[in-house]
């Protein structure tokens, strides 16, 4: 059984791996976490996913771009598909989850799945339905999931316009679910606009906004 100060310095280790985009150590450092019999479930909450959140904090202040944040998240997955297995199961408690998509004619997928990368690290369970969306599929999905969020992304004018709509339909059969959007041409107020209940302008912004969201309605 491994030290207190042998388990901090394996959760560091983690830690540093994913900021400095390190793949070999995360996988090689999730497993001596087992070797050593320290918790798994610490390793990834109080390791990897705090890493993650770091390095959405250093993507929203333009000191990393997408290269950087795909290379974290490449030694966030090595170091998870170590450990999930191990994480008892309750301990991860009723995970929440999101649909995720970029609208219909939109063709621009960068940006969701940085979003998707950013939800999968806080344990999130992410229904991905890519890009190029029909409307009716969100709906379909967020009925078929019972998701409690659900993400709409557009990087073109053109097909942001259909997101007032989508967002009409989802409210119609469950008044409930949060909706989020995002992409390059808007904005709050756009959001605001549209019905949406939430808006982040960033991949790192969008776990903290989809919670807010979720303990405003609630709060309802």
């Amino acid at each position: 059984m491994a030290t207190e100060e042998r388990k901090q310095e394996l959760i560091k280790g983690l830690y540093d791996s994913v900021v400095n985009m390190d793949e070999d150590t995360a996988r090689e450092l999730s497993q001596a976490v087992l070797d050593e019999g320290i918790d798994a479930y610490e390793a990834v909450t109080q390791g990897l996913t705090v890493a993650m959140d770091r390095v959405g904090e250093l993507y929203a202040n333009f000191e990393y771009f997408v290269p950087q944040l795909l290379l974290c998240a490449d030694a966030l997955y090595a170091g998870l598909q170590v450990l999930r297995p191990h994480v008892r199961l309750g301990e991860r408690g009723a995970a929440r989850q999101i649909v995720i998509g970029t609208v219909e004619g939109d063709i621009h997928d960068i940006g969701k799945n940085l979003v998707k990368i950013m939800f999968e690290a806080a344990g999130w369970i992410v229904h991905d339905l890519g890009r190029d969306v029909q409307l009716q599929r969100f709906v379909e999905e967020q009925k078929r999931t019972q998701s409690e969020v659900v993400a709409l992304s557009a990087l073109m004018t053109t097909s942001m316009m259909a997101m007032p709509r989508v967002i009409e339909m989802i409210k119609a059969e469950n008044p409930a679910v949060a909706i989020m959007v995002g992409g390059a041409p808007l904005s709050r107020d756009i959001a605001r606009s549209y019905g949406a209940d939430g808006y982040a302008d960033n991949a790192g912004e969008a776990v903290r906004e989809a919670v807010r969201m979720l303990d405003e309605l609630k709060n309802k």
